[in-house]
């Protein structure tokens, strides 16, 4: 599904030097390359700060913790995503509303945010999934108008941009009150462990996370806020410094892939090709199909038989995991999010594919049927 080795034999001797570089300075907690990287990604991003921090998981509780949500109040997100996004609200105590993605985008649908809004509603985090943005002109519009908190999870888009009605075009992560990511090292932007990053244009909400993420202090000793124990090292910093300025090249490659199988799957009429929105570019952490009118199951069986990996995101949705009972979600219907979660089927996607690759891959897919 990934090639790692591939990538890094590509920077190897950049990646090495920097490595190095840092062991020998013994600065490995919040050292110069963490600073040198959240500058460099703030210019990436267009964005006033970026907060470092230990993982993706890490960055959405921090975001939380720094809006100042309190237990009871409720936030709305997609059952259909990876467990992290809900996993965070209910550590604070918060209460997770699953609500239904849009069948086409993979993201949050907008008239099931608009029905979930309550009296307790606090905050919206949309997940840009797969890699485009979720219709944040929309989401913003509810949030504004509702009084809502906006904390966009961009682990899987970072790099992708969304385009407003009036032209403006910004990067995913940068429109909400907070946009967080992860660097685990599958991501598009990944480092050689775990790592995470919160990013707002807020001088006030900036302050709290980096207070939060470094155990709640002002200065050294004055503890301020509750906070936690959540930073990047420095050895991941430097790794990420030198993936940085890839990362357009690492999605434009992408992008090729992803044109490579829409050429080839457009006329299997058993496959769906992944939909592209109008106002948001895709980065494609994924390139996801979906299935039609077949068991999908039986299709990964194939591959995996045919020694092509395939993975299924998400096979079980958040409203039917065991942890989640307590919302009693599973008395809704959510009739998108299980028709995908039963259809859909990623294949492989990285920087490394080449032609030879993908003809074995596509070649194999259309000896299923």
């Amino acid at each position: 599904m990934v090639d790692l080795i591939g990538q890094y034999n590509k920077i190897q001797e950049q990646v090495d030097k920097s490595i190095i570089d840092v062991v020998r300075s013994s600065q490995y907690i919040n050292g110069p390359e963490v600073k040198f990287f959240q500058k460099e990604l703030e210019e990436y991003l267009d964005v006033k700060h970026v907060i470092p921090c230990a993982n993706g998981t890490d960055a959405l509780q921090i975001a939380m913790m720094a809006l100042d949500l309190k237990p009871g109040d409720e936030v709305i997100t997609a059952s259909f995503t990876y467990v992290a996004t809900v996993e965070v609200i209910g550590l604070l105590k918060l209460t997770p509303v699953l609500v239904e993605v849009d069948s086409k985008t993979f993201n949050l649908d907008i008239e099931s945010i608009k029905k979930a809004i309550t009296p307790k509603t606090k905050a919206i985090v949309p997940v840009h999934l797969f890699g485009q943005s979720s219709e944040m002109e929309e989401v913003m519009k509810i949030a504004k108008e509702h009084n809502l908190y906006v904390i966009e999870d961009t682990a899987q888009a970072i790099g992708s941009c969304y385009t407003f009605s009036d032209g403006k075009t910004v990067k995913t992560g940068t429109v909400g009150d907070f946009g967080t990511t992860s660097f685990f090292p599958s991501k598009n932007l990944g480092c050689f462990g775990d790592g995470g990053a919160l990013f707002t244009n807020n001088d006030d909400l900036a302050m709290k996370a980096r207070m939060i993420a470094n155990h709640g202090q002002s200065k050294q000793y004055y503890h301020d806020k509750i906070g936690v124990n959540s930073r990047l090292d420095s050895i991941q910093a430097a790794i990420l410094r030198c993936k940085l300025p890839y990362l357009d090249e690492y999605i434009k490659h992408r992008n090729w892939v992803a044109s490579v199988y829409d050429e080839a799957f457009n006329d299997v009429d058993w496959l769906e090709i992944p939909f592209r929105n109008s106002n948001s570019t895709h980065v494609f952490h994924q390139y996801t199909l979906k299935t039609k009118e077949i068991n999908r199951d039986e299709v990964r069986d194939f591959l995996k038989e045919n020694d092509v990996p395939a993975m299924v995101y998400y096979p079980v949705p958040v409203h039917k995991q065991k942890a989640y009972d307590y919302l009693n979600s599973r008395e809704q219907s959510f009739e998108t999010t299980m028709s995908l979660s039963e259809s859909v089927i990623s294949l492989p996607m990285h920087t490394e594919l080449d032609q030879e690759q993908l003809d074995k891959i596509i070649s194999t897919i259309k000896k299923f049927k």
